[in-house]
């Protein structure tokens, strides 16, 4: 069992990962780095200048911004300016209205947003905001995490320059975790220091049942609680598993106005570390304790895979976060280390190389595929089958098969990275 301090390490880790979010999290992030220069500026800015990211442009383009009914990154910049409110972190825009909707359409039609890509930088995740009126003007930069600030500035004056790396003096105290590590916590800890998880059961399933009863993004979840779907996919747990787990992503994706519980850095990433662990144990009468245990694990792995791979890369989110719903329900099914270990084998194998190409409605149906396969691989673990070294990138030490994924995702696949956003940005839409 890990020591007490060393349990809080990882307690701190989990609870600064694992938060709620209103939207995808790439445009929000714009938004708040927009709405604190808007507020270190003083008054409403005259216009606003976003210098991006490739991969954060990538992920905002076609995506739902929340209580907006529309798509994408000037709504989401306008109304950051307007309206945003910084302290509310990745919930920046939850005091959206109608009418501040109105002013935001205005605010763009005026011609007050100016948005290109930030040339010659390294990292993944940057956001540049600089705002300007009456010869006045203030900046604030966004890097290595969404709500990370390196950078805040007025006129010549400097309030914040954390600029030498691009992981916030937090992320850079993480605790190191290996796979052992992440088990035992989540095995071991004393149940009332990790119920806290259980928030994330309320917001993402309460997202996803809302989403049934409304018509979001492309409606995957809710079309597989309809008959014809359910004469062929069956009304059991793994069809819920699927629909709970799509239904909350089609709304999120769609722009519902619907907080969820993001696991590092993403609403989809918390969705699938949580909905198929949680609909797993409530359809098979686990036991409180049990539910606990299985969403930490979920989490935690999501975490650990995280730390190597970086915020955002050319590999999909639900990879990651699904073999962190393969591990909680393998070990619900009653599986030990040995088989959450072959479920993470079984995980690398199958699905690594899923391409991401922004986030936006359709990232359901990815949702869908990966926690299908999250679901074989924690069936085939419990059958002792599992994907050996001589096969692939499958290496006989688990830490190092998810080391192999990481080095894909963030190295290897850095090409199709480029080549998915010029196809993205240069589409001959009709």
């Amino acid at each position: 069992m890990l020591d007490k301090s060393e349990r809080e390490q990882i307690i701190a880790l989990v609870q600064r990962e694992v938060i709620p979010a209103i939207g995808c999290t790439e445009p929000v992030a714009v938004a708040l780095c927009v709405s604190r220069a808007a507020e270190i500026l003083g008054r409403q800015p005259e216009h606003v200048t976003v210098l991006l990211s490739a991969n954060i442009l990538k992920n905002a383009m076609g995506v739902g911004i929340p209580g907006t009914g529309m798509i994408g990154l000037p709504i989401a910049i306008a109304l950051g300016a307007l309206i945003g409110k910084s302290a509310y972190q990745l919930e920046v825009l939850k005091d959206c209205s109608p009418e501040a909707v109105e002013k935001g359409k205005q605010y763009i039609a005026e011609k007050r947003i100016s948005i290109s890509l930030k040339e010659n930088i390294t990292e993944k995740l940057y956001v540049e905001a600089v705002c300007e009126a009456e010869g006045e003007e203030a900046k604030a930069i966004i890097a290595g995490g969404h709500t990370n600030f390196v950078y805040v500035s007025k006129g010549k004056e400097v309030l914040i320059d954390k600029q030498g790396g691009s992981q916030s003096e937090e992320e850079n105290k993480d605790v190191e975790l290996n796979l052992r590590k992440v088990y035992d916590f989540a095995m071991g800890s004393p149940l009332e220091e990790i119920e806290f998880i259980l928030e994330s059961m309320r917001l993402n399933k309460a997202a996803a049942e809302q989403s049934f009863q409304g018509d979001y993004g492309h409606g995957v979840g809710k079309m597989m609680r309809c008959s014809m779907e359910r004469q062929i996919i069956g009304d059991n747990t793994f069809s819920h598993i699927l629909s709970y787990t799509s239904a909350a992503c089609d709304a999120r994706m769609g722009g519902a106005m619907i907080p969820v519980m993001s696991n590092s850095g993403s609403g989809n990433q918390g969705i699938t570390a949580t909905l198929p662990v949680v609909v797993y144990a409530e359809d098979n009468h686990k036991s409180h304790e049990e539910l606990v245990r299985a969403l930490m694990l979920s989490h935690l792995t999501v975490i650990y895979i995280k730390q190597s791979l970086g915020r955002l890369s050319a590999l999909c989110g639900c990879v990651v976060a699904a073999t962190g719903s393969s591990c909680g329900i393998t070990y619900l099914m009653g599986g030990d280390y040995e088989q959450i270990v072959y479920a993470v084998k079984n995980m690398i194998a199958n699905l690594t190389g899923m391409i991401c190409d922004g986030a936006k409605p359709s990232c359901a149906m990815k949702l869908t595929s990966g926690v299908s396969t999250a679901v074989l691989s924690a069936m085939m673990a419990m059958q002792q089958k599992f994907v050996t070294s001589v096969e692939g990138i499958i290496d006989d030490d688990v830490d190092r098969c998810i080391r192999n994924l990481t080095q894909i995702g963030s190295q290897g696949m850095n090409e199709t990275d480029r080549l998915v956003l010029d196809i993205m940005t240069h589409k001959q839409n009709t």
